[in-house]
């Protein structure tokens, strides 16, 4: 054993845990571990210029390593009341993030000392564990329960709220035999494969709805796998888009009231068993259930029981980690093809499969102010299969989920349920930091560029490169769209004459290119629906060059209703090509491809 202090030990089980990329704001009251961090030496920091921005970073950086975790570093009072919206984002979309949080001497607590703040209990609803540490020797053990229950189950975020004097304190301890615990992972059994096969193999018609949680199991290959091996089409649901390659024969398009494509819907539509995988059937996923549940089955296979039965009541439940899930399913598939017991979807797969070539939205728009859909045809040319999208909320967006294509896992890094304005560049911030041999390209709208933009200048301080397109319409788009059904255009404009700025942007308001580069950026803009892909080429060239972030504003028409409804069968079309032409591509070919030959 030996003598250390509390804080010696926590960077000591950070290492051994595999946890040692920070992100935060060093205080006096956590001064004590950053003074541990800086004699260990192998924990790297990445300095934030706002909490909640570190807690995005965080959650970016989790969600793009496969198997890491990512920590966010506060002192104490309002760096962890900074954190919540961190933690909620993560939580609501099942991410491991730890939160380390600084605390007044224990003494004080309950004495309204400064910046003494009852984080734990703020915290409590959108972690799956918050604790303030009383006692310092009970600090690695509160560590070593924090991780098991990050990753076990449902995984999720954890706060860890240390008191200065407990920081302080010298326990005893040995790493050498410190272990991470194992965490707690339900697993399918083989008769609930086979109950499984049982409604497929009565079928003609099934989907899989890949959601989520393959990711977090790391069974993106088993999925496919399985689709392959039982030619049953594949539909990822926004936060499982990648789990199949979108140009694979057997994606058969995002299915959704929102982030969707035509193609995806019409195919859903067309089924008559739905398989969950790793899924919450979120409401903009499902829209109005009685059309979603109409004329088919359903089978949920999710990692938390209370997820089960929570939205509807499925035909056939099953608790079980998605990995372990694929695996009794291939093991059972795999029997019932030797068997010929299972029945051949391949007529159905090809139904879906051609579907693919029609039900298409126009993108190549010519006029001036430019249309957002063709930034995205844009982007789809400029970029290849490797590249990582990084977005969060607001018609950019959506129109972006419905146009743009993701080719492998972890590719798309979006904040799902929660959806928090300016969590989009931080965030791209941690992805970078988690790819740092990639392209990693942020798309946001204005206002949520705006939230946060204080953030470029941690990639410009820290040489973290990452591209980030803003699509600038000067308007809460998403919310005046909403508005419509009130018939009201109220509070949402931002667009003011900009005293400082010349040219058709002046109008615009915020000169967002001049804030980046002030911030230490580089940054251009475009007005010119034929200068995008150029404006994204010499983009790329500056971040290469320059090693920091690169914004390219594109300055839109004010007003795009992008196309969305209440149910499947409803959506409000806005821009639907006539008729798909004759010499079109193959079904294979990205959307963007597709509307241009047109």
């Amino acid at each position: 054993m030996t003598r250390m202090r509390a804080v010696d030990a926590v960077v000591l089980i950070l290492e051994k845990e595999g946890a040692t990329q920070t992100f935060g704001l060093p205080g006096a009251a956590i001064n004590p571990l950053y003074s541990a961090m800086k004699a260990h030496g192998g924990i790297r920091h990445t300095l934030a210029r706002h909490v909640e921005g570190a807690s995005h970073m965080a959650d970016g950086y989790t969600r793009a390593a496969a198997g890491n975790i990512g920590i966010c570093l506060g002192t104490s009072g309002p760096a962890g009341t900074d954190m919540i919206t961190g933690l909620y984002a993560a939580a609501a979309d099942s991410q491991p993030i730890l939160c380390i949080t600084g605390q007044a001497p224990v003494a004080v607590l309950d004495k309204e000392d400064f910046q003494a703040v009852d984080i734990a209990s703020i915290a409590k609803p959108v972690t799956k564990m918050a604790k303030t540490v009383l006692e310092a020797g009970q600090v690695p053990g509160v560590f070593q329960s924090a991780f098991q229950l990050m990753r076990s189950a449902r995984p999720g975020p954890v706060l860890i709220d240390l008191p200065i004097d407990v920081q302080q304190t010298e326990i005893d301890f040995d790493i050498d035999t410190y272990e991470p615990l194992v965490p707690v992972r339900p697993a399918a059994t083989s008769a609930q494969a086979e109950k499984v096969l049982d409604l497929i193999a009565a079928a003609s018609h099934p989907l899989i709805i890949a959601g989520g949680g393959i990711f977090n199991a790391d069974a993106a290959d088993k999925l496919v796998e399985f689709a392959e091996a039982t030619s049953i089409p594949v539909s990822p649901t926004l936060m499982g888009w990648g789990t199949i390659p979108d140009n694979h024969p057997l994606q058969a398009g995002m299915v959704g009231i929102q982030t969707h494509v035509r193609y995806g819907n019409a195919t859903f539509l067309e089924s008559d068993l739905v398989i969950g995988i790793g899924n919450r059937w979120a409401n903009r996923h499902t829209g109005d259930l009685g059309v979603y549940r109409n004329g088919r089955k359903f089978v949920h296979i999710d990692i938390e029981p209370t997820q089960i039965g929570r939205v509807f009541s499925p035909d056939y439940g099953v608790v079980s980690d998605a990995g372990a899930a694929l695996d009794a399913l291939l093991s059972a598939a795999r029997g019932r093809t030797e068997a010929a017991s299972l029945p051949d979807f391949t007529g159905w797969a090809g139904e879906c499969t051609a579907r693919k070539s029609t039900e298409h939205r126009k993108t190549n728009y010519t006029e001036v102010p430019i249309k957002p859909q063709r930034v995205y045809q844009e982007m789809n040319s400029a970029f290849d299969e490797d590249v990582t999208y990084v977005s969060t909320i607001g018609l950019s967006q959506i129109a972006g989920a419905q146009m743009l294509h993701v080719y492998k896992p972890r590719h798309w890094i979006n904040a799902g349920q929660a959806g928090p304005l300016g969590w989009t560049g931080p965030a791209a911030l941690g992805v970078a930091k988690a790819k740092p041999e990639e392209t990693v390209v942020a798309l946001s709208g204005d206002y949520d560029f705006q939230f946060m933009i204080e953030e470029l200048a941690v990639g410009a301080q820290h040489k973290i490169p990452y591209l980030h397109v803003v699509v600038n319409n000067s308007y809460l788009g998403l919310i005046r769209q909403s508005q419509r059904g009130f018939d009201m255009d109220y509070q949402v404009s931002l667009a003011f004459d900009n005293i400082n700025s010349s040219g058709e942007a002046a109008s615009y308001g915020v000169d967002h290119v001049a804030v980046a580069q002030g911030l230490g950026c580089k940054a251009l803009r475009v007005e010119d629906p034929e200068l995008i892909g150029e404006g994204l080429r010499v983009a790329k060239e500056l971040m290469d060059e320059h090693q920091v972030p690169v914004v390219v504003e594109v300055i839109l028409e004010r007003v795009t209703n992008i196309s969305m409804g209440a149910a499947l069968d409803s959506i409000n079309e806005f821009d639907v090509l006539a008729q798909t032409p004759a010499d079109a591509p193959t079904a294979l070919t990205p959307m963007g491809e597709l509307a241009a030959a047109k």
